[in-house]
């Protein structure tokens, strides 16, 4: 047992390493952004987008083979060896389509931003996983541009799980 373990328990060295997986994921997600542009512009619906073993997961799915393609190619672009970043986007242009049109109502449900809100704690509490935000973030890209900034008193539909 170390110092600090001995100081603050080990809930605190949990939170520290909590911390550096986060800013691990802020590093990536900044180095990687022309990736995720990319992924919005060709409306691929992220299923998963966070950091595992040091790097950056990505699963999906894509509208077409050429807007996966699209967004392979951009990968490339920015690291072409891929050593920090795996992906995994499938093709299923109709499930694709209806998320980028906002979801279906039928399969919602409604909620209101809470002080203190993000996608990930609101992702947490239905999903049972802070991960699955991205599901979150597609089913209201008519009101939200970036998954980081939502608003208290917004009305978000949370998608049942898929």
């Amino acid at each position: 047992m170390g110092l600090w373990d001995k100081m603050f328990g080990n809930k605190a060295n949990e939170s520290q390493q909590q911390t550096g997986a986060q800013q691990r994921f802020e590093t990536l997600k900044q180095k990687y952004q022309s990736v995720l542009n990319t992924a919005d512009q060709e409306h691929i619906q992220f299923q998963n987008l966070h950091v595992q073993d040091d790097k950056l997961v990505i699963t999906g799915i894509a509208p077409s083979d050429e807007a996966k393609g699209k967004f392979w190619d951009q990968i490339k672009l920015v690291n072409p060896s891929q050593d920090d970043i795996t992906a995994d986007i499938n093709v299923d242009s109709t499930r694709a389509q209806a998320a980028t049109a906002g979801g279906g109502s039928q399969n919602s449900q409604s909620y209101t931003v809470k002080s203190g809100d993000t996608l990930s704690k609101i992702s947490k509490e239905f999903y049972g996983d802070a991960n699955e935000y991205m599901q979150i973030f597609y089913a209201n890209r008519d009101q939200l541009k970036d998954p980081d900034k939502i608003q208290v008193g917004q009305e978000l539909n949370i998608p049942n799980k898929s």
